[in-house]
C-alpha cells in the first residue's frame, strides 16, 4: 500500500551521521550499535533471517551477543524515511514506555547505514498474518481480535492523553501493529509521529501517512489533530473484524475498497455480512452481534 508524504527527508551521509549522534546525545536508555554488531547478529543479513519487507526497508531477526533476540530494521538507501523521520522515531519512542508500544533498544548510523533495533515480536504484523492470506497458520478468534482492538486503543490513548506533550502517530495501519507471542498488540513505526502540545487545537503540517487510512479532513486541509489517528484506527477495526485489507485490487470492482463496501452494507442493514466468517468455526467466544456492533460504531464516528 502506498505511503504518502509531501515532505522529503535528508539523504544519509557521513556528515548526517555526525548530526544524528549530536542530536541524540541527551537520549537516555538508547544503545548505539556498530554495523559490525548487527552483521554478526543477523549472520551478515542472511536472507533466511529476513522476516519482513516494508516501504522503509527490510527487517531481520537477530541474536545479539548478550543473547537477546531482536528485530533489526535496515532502512534502504531509497527509503522514504529521511533523516528527520529517523531522528523523530528514536527521540519519541525512547521517551515513552507502554505495554502496547514497541520497545526500541538502539540504533546504528555508519556511513550510509541507518538501522533501528527493536525487541523481537514472534507473531509479526497484522498485515502479514490476519490480512496476509491463507498462508498464515494462526487462527484469529474473536477473543484475539478483541484483545488486539482494545490493546491498540490503549496504546493510542496513552499517546494522545497521558504523554506530555501528546503524540500523534500519523500512520496507524495493519503493518504497523505487531503481535507478541500472546497476541498483545504493539504500535510501531514512529517516523511520521508529531508532538502535539495540549494547548493547541490543531497543527498545520505536511500531509503524511498511508493512502486508505488518511482522515479526509487531514488529507484535504493538512490540519492535524488526534482525530487523524482515530480515523485510521477505525479503518483498522474494520479490517480486524472483516479479516480483509482496506484495499484489494484483485477483488471485483464493487468490493475493492473496504470502506465503500461497509457503507453499502450499512445502508442495506446487512453489516453482519462484513464479519469474517472464519470465526464461526470452532470459536466458542465468537459473538457475531458484538462484532457487528463494532462495525456500526465505527460507521457512526
Amino acid at each position: 500500500m502506498a505511503k504518502f508524504s509531501c515532505c522529503f527527508g535528508m539523504v544519509a551521509s557521513p556528515t548526517n551521521g555526525v548530526l544524528v549522534h549530536r542530536e541524540l546525545l541527551d537520549v537516555e536508555n538508547m544503545r548505539l550499535y556498530t554495523y559490525k554488531d548487527l552483521q554478526i547478529a543477523t549472520g551478515d543479513f542472511k536472507p533466511e533471517n529476513k522476516i519482513g519487507q516494508g516501504g522503509f526497508g527490510s527487517v531481520y531477526k537477530g541474536l545479539l551477543k548478550d543473547g537477546k533476540i531482536v528485530a533489526i530494521n535496515v532502512l534502504s538507501a531509497e527509503s522514504r524515511q529521511g533523516l528527520r523521520e529517523f531522528l523523530t522515531e528514536i527521540t519519541i519512542i525512547s521517551d515513552i514506555q507502554h505495554e502496547n508500544l514497541v520497545k526500541l533498544h538502539g540504533y546504528c548510523v555508519e556511513k550510509d547505514h541507518r538501522i533501528l533495533v527493536y525487541g523481537y515480536l514472534k507473531n509479526s504484523s497484522l498485515d502479514q498474518t490476519l490480512l496476509g492470506g491463507n498462508h498464515c497458520s494462526i487462527k484469529f478468534t474473536w477473543e484475539i481480535r478483541r484483545k488486539i482492538c482494545i490493546g491498540v486503543a490503549k496504546g493510542l490513548t496513552y499517546l494522545h492523553e497521558e504523554v506530555q506533550p501528546h503524540v500523534i502517530h500519523r500512520d496507524i495501519k495493519a503493518s504497523n501493529i505487531l503481535l507478541n507471542e500472546d497476541f498483545t498488540p504493539k504500535i510501531s513505526d514512529f517516523g511520521l509521529a508529531k508532538l502535539f502540545p495540549s494547548h493547541l487545537t490543531h497543527i498545520s503540517t505536511c500531509i503524511a501517512g498511508t493512502l486508505g487510512y488518511l482522515a479526509p479532513e487531514y488529507a484535504i486541509r493538512g490540519q492535524l489533530t488526534r482525530k487523524a489517528d482515530i480515523y485510521s484506527f477505525g479503518i483498522l477495526l474494520l479490517e480486524i473484524v472483516s479479516g480483509k485489507p482496506n484495499q484489494n485490487k484483485q477483488l471485483p470492482v464493487e468490493e475493492q475498497y473496504l470502506l465503500e463496501r461497509v457503507w453499502e452494507l450499512y445502508r442495506e442493514g446487512e453489516l453482519k455480512r462484513l464479519v469474517d466468517t472464519s470465526m464461526e468455526d470452532d470459536d466458542e467466544d465468537y459473538d457475531k452481534d458484538e462484532a457487528c456492533r463494532v462495525n456500526l460504531r465505527v460507521n457512526k464516528v
